[in-house]
């Protein structure tokens, strides 16, 4: 669908690339080693209009549509995904719901500053308990006086070391599932709130993952976003973007594997010629470039229906589900081709078959992403 794209949306995605290229991939071995969250780009992103890509001019933001902001996180993805699921989160999971369901005050205190990146943001739904089962967590809300507080433990939270706006959901009764959940914006200083341990992790190792902690946490009632007892409905909704997100990820993962494969391919040489002359090689960068090319357009397409308003939550997952399958076996051919070398961390190829396998598991797991596509089909 690509060649549905306007010349603005081409020139998006081209400003993407090369900064991309230019900036973040040369980069990205070190941040990747050191597990060094990506910092050092939030300056160049926001001047880019890359830290509120979907944040309305009005706010700050660059007001660019959904499709839009998969054009640019393909290409920050395809040289870094520990970059590209940073940059992600704060804007589709945390800018994101804050520009549906805040207030016109909510907007004017948090979204400017987070177009700056000022302001970094984090969301916080999964628990140490409760990951799939989100319905089922146990992070307490109670209402007292003119403050709500928050007494629980998150878990599994991209940007939590260096965020400072988080996106907390919590019960008022566990017993009530998905009708006791609110959200609400807590503030990195907030007095209770502690950023505890550091996940070191397979993969995206320089996206920081940590534990967040709450205790006795008092919240403004002002910063309940959206209505009390629908932070369900928040945290689902921002879930089918957070799907979006994901897929694009996959993509530039994938895309990076087939880019280096081709050009191994071709600078590799094993009986006489080089190895792009095989036709076991030839095959393998075939069907790479066939499933990338499908796993963009179904990303697209769920992309083009949430710019739309219609119905997408499906369409979301089976762009997820296919895109991170994909990627998972775009980098293992990847390292097949590389052979000995793709073992090493001297070739990107290694780095991008580590980052690919969280793809399939968070944002909903691949067999999560199942129940959800079985579920539209048989409703």
């Amino acid at each position: 669908m690509d060649f549905a794209l306007t010349e603005e949306q081409r020139l998006i995605q081209q400003t993407a690339r090369q900064f991309a290229d230019e900036v973040i991939a040369p980069r990205a071995r070190e941040l990747d080693a050191t597990a060094t969250a990506p910092t050092e780009f939030f300056p160049q992103l926001a001047e880019l209009g890359f830290m509120g890509i979907i944040i309305p001019e009005a706010y700050g933001g660059s007001g660019l549509s959904n499709l839009e902001q998969v054009l640019i996180m393909e290409e920050l993805h395809r040289a870094c995904a520990s970059t590209g699921v940073t940059v992600s989160v704060h804007n589709s999971l945390v800018a994101g719901p804050i520009v549906k369901f805040g207030t016109e005050e909510q907007k004017r205190r948090y979204l400017p500053r987070m177009a700056r990146a000022e302001l970094i943001g984090a969301y916080c739904l999964s628990e140490p308990d409760y990951g799939s089962d989100a319905a089922g967590l146990r992070c307490q809300a109670r209402f007292e006086g003119d403050h709500w507080v928050l007494d629980g433990t998150k878990a599994w939270i991209t940007n939590g070391e260096i965020a400072d706006l988080f996106i907390v959901f919590a019960t008022e009764d566990p017993a009530r599932r998905t009708r006791g959940i609110s959200a609400f914006l807590v503030e990195r200083d907030s007095p209770g709130l502690e950023v505890a341990k550091k996940e070191d992790k397979l993969g995206i190792r320089a996206s920081c993952t940590n534990m967040v902690h709450l205790e006795n946490v008092r919240v403004p009632a002002d910063n309940l976003l959206g209505e009390r007892g629908r932070g369900f409905t928040i945290a689902m909704d921002t879930l089918d973007g957070g799907r979006i997100g994901i897929a694009t990820q996959a993509v530039g993962i994938a895309q990076a594997c087939l880019d280096r494969s081709v050009k191994y391919a071709r600078e590799r040489k094993q009986f006489g010629t080089e190895i792009a002359n095989f036709q076991a090689i030839q095959w393998k960068l075939a069907d790479m470039a066939t499933e990338i090319e499908a796993a963009r357009l179904l990303t697209y397409q769920a992309a083009v229906l949430r710019d739309e308003g219609k119905p997408m939550g499906a369409k979301a997952s089976m762009a997820k589900l296919f895109a991170s399958e994909t990627a998972n076996r775009a980098a293992r051919e990847a390292v097949q081709i590389h052979g000995g070398w793709g073992y090493v961390a001297e070739f990107d190829v290694e780095r991008h078959y580590r980052d690919a396998k969280i793809t399939e598991i968070y944002e909903g797991t691949s067999e999560i992403q199942r129940i959800v596509i079985s579920r539209a089909l048989l409703r």
